[in-house]
């Protein structure tokens, strides 16, 4: 027997929550055909990556992506193909490139700007938007080229715009019957191509070009239900939601009516939904009250799952892109400039001493006690230690945060960062909810915000931190959230698994040496747009469908993502 791929001698974690065990795994095509213990797979292989103290794992599941456009230009779907994932979800918030008429695409194209950040001049320079249903869609990604497995959900947002158009955007404008009657078809159109869902948004920080919501928001239980019915006559499908948790003062009622809603569409459709949830300092019950209204519908019919992000949601700041102090003139005068060009101008006595006094007149150090400090020597730690906030290194050196902002950045040649977190903030919390049977994995929003946050490292920073340091869960249980869990909500069984019969994605982990360096800004995306990205330290091998993929952190050239479109 000649195998196309066999992999000897690693700790195998085989995505169950089963325990650990040594075992070698034998690949023929795209699918596991062996899984035995070490020295027992007979026969010679194509390529063999001997495992011996490492640990191998399913490739991992990331159900909230927008890499929508980015994987059009971009077939490695970069960051997250450093981070050990191997399938990927598209069309989540609602923001999605189809259905479109061919009239409408620019505006598509400005919606997912002004909802998740990506440059439309970006997405209109790259993206052939050679479609006009989903299905059309669904096609065209099917043949493209690219290095993971993708799926998507049909959006609520195009689907509302493409059948109403700009009535779809006010708040009171309900689809009349022929109206909703084409989503409908629409919605079916897409199931019947192998969409995995339906997502939709109605939070209010989801606003389109012009300042109003993005179409969905004001949608009542009348249209939802109908399109939920319509993915549920399929007998497969999810649903993902933006929900209407945000707004002035508590908000506990807003949660159980928002909840109730998505209960109504997961009874009507028999199917499972998940939406965002997080912890804030500002109401810091709400995601526990919205636990409690989760587990009343699901024990009335409901199949309800929030998902959540291992460490805070925020903005982060590099001497590369922006900062803190760019209100002030003196730094606004760096924008445009080279990193090299900003180090020497703090280096000058004069231009170091206009951007100290510059930043004298702007916050006051306390002001700067939730921006912490990431340096290339710790690397990448999100656990917003006091200790590491702006306001403490300047404490330290008794100056103020201005100064000593200048003083990290000619220390670590530009490179440091700060993270100001603005979600998931308390991370005593973040332990109550990675640990509760209810949430998912989710939220690391790969492909979106690109010049504000960077949270596709999600896998790695869950596992090295939460796994590894933390020990809040064990191994077995950490891979299970990143792989058979996320995958077997998103309809897609065989994949998150390491065992005979199963979709032939592996990730090869040194376990010790897992670990995050600092985000960098590079301008790497079409018409000359920037964004984040961020390396990860400690993957031996990424394998997609049987090929090897990413080695050591280097992709190999192989493309053999497939379409994740179960149904069609």
């Amino acid at each position: 027997m000649t195998w196309d791929l066999l992999v000897r001698n690693g700790t195998l974690v085989d995505g169950t929550g089963a325990p650990a065990r040594p075992a070698d795994v034998a690949v023929r095509g795209n699918r596991i055909a062996e899984v035995a213990p070490p020295g027992q797979v007979v026969g010679d292989a194509h390529r063999v990556i001997d495992a011996d103290g490492a640990l191998v794992t399913p490739g991992f599941v990331d159900l909230h992506t927008h890499l929508d456009a980015q994987i059009a230009w971009d077939p490695i779907a970069s960051s997250s193909c450093w981070h050990g994932v191997t399938s990927l979800v598209l069309g989540n918030c609602g923001v999605t490139f189809a259905p479109v008429r061919p009239a409408d695409r620019e505006y598509l194209a400005r919606t997912m700007e002004s909802v998740e950040d990506i440059p439309a001049a970006s997405i209109l320079d790259g993206v052939p938007f050679a479609w006009e249903t989903y299905g059309d869609y669904l096609r065209w990604l099917a043949g493209a080229p690219k290095g993971v497995n993708v799926g998507g959900l049909v959006g609520h947002c195009a689907l509302r715009y493409y059948a109403m158009g700009d009535r779809s955007l006010d708040p009171g404008e309900d689809p009349t019957d022929d109206e909703l009657d084409a989503m409908v078809a629409l919605v079916d159109e897409a199931m019947r191509a192998g969409a995995l869902g339906l997502s939709t948004s109605r939070t209010g920080r989801h606003v389109a070009p012009d300042g109003r919501h993005v179409p969905g928001t004001w949608a009542t239980e009348r249209e939802l239900v109908a399109l939920a019915e319509a993915v549920g006559r399929h007998g497969r499908g999810m649903f993902g939601g933006a929900p209407r948790f945000d707004g002035d003062g508590p908000g506990r009622d807003r949660a159980r009516s928002e909840v109730a809603l998505m209960a109504a569409m997961s009874r009507a459709a028999g199917r499972p939904f998940t939406f965002n949830l997080t912890n804030t300092f500002a109401d810091p019950e709400l995601w526990r009250q919205t636990l409690g209204f989760v587990e009343e519908a699901n024990a009335t019919g409901a199949q309800l799952r929030p998902q959540t992000t291992s460490r805070g949601i925020g903005v982060i700041f590099a001497l590369g892109h922006a900062t803190p102090f760019d209100g002030h003139p003196a730094w606004r005068a760096l924008a445009g400039r080279s990193v090299a060009e900003k180090l020497g101008v703090m280096r000058d006595p004069v231009g170091r001493a206009e951007l100290v006094d510059a930043g004298v007149g702007g916050p006051r150090a306390e002001g700067f006690r939730e921006f912490y400090v990431l340096t290339p020597d710790r690397g990448a730690r999100y656990d917003c230690d006091p200790a590491d906030s702006l306001a403490a290194h300047a404490a330290r050196r008794g100056v103020s945060p201005a100064e000593a902002y200048v003083e990290l950045c000619l220390a670590s040649d530009g490179a440091v960062i700060l993270n100001w977190p603005v979600l998931n903030q308390d991370f005593s919390v973040i332990a109550e909810m990675l640990t509760h049977p209810l949430i998912m994995m989710g939220l690391a929003d790969a492909g979106a915000h690109v010049g504000q946050i960077l949270d596709a490292s999600q896998p790695t920073s869950f596992l090295s931190y939460w796994v590894r340091e933390r020990g809040l869960v064990p191994l077995e249980e950490g891979v299970r959230r990143l792989t058979s869990d996320t995958a077997a909500f998103a309809g897609l069984p065989d994949r998150g698994v390491v065992r005979p019969g199963a979709c032939a994605d592996l990730n090869v982990l040194d376990w010790e040496h897992l670990a995050l360096p600092l985000p960098t800004y590079e301008r790497d995306f079409p018409a000359g747009a920037g964004r984040f990205v961020q390396r990860a330290e400690g993957y031996v091998a990424t394998v997609v469908n049987g090929e090897v993929f990413m080695e050591a952190g280097v992709h190999t050239g192989a493309l053999a993502g497939a379409l994740l479109a179960p149904g069609a």
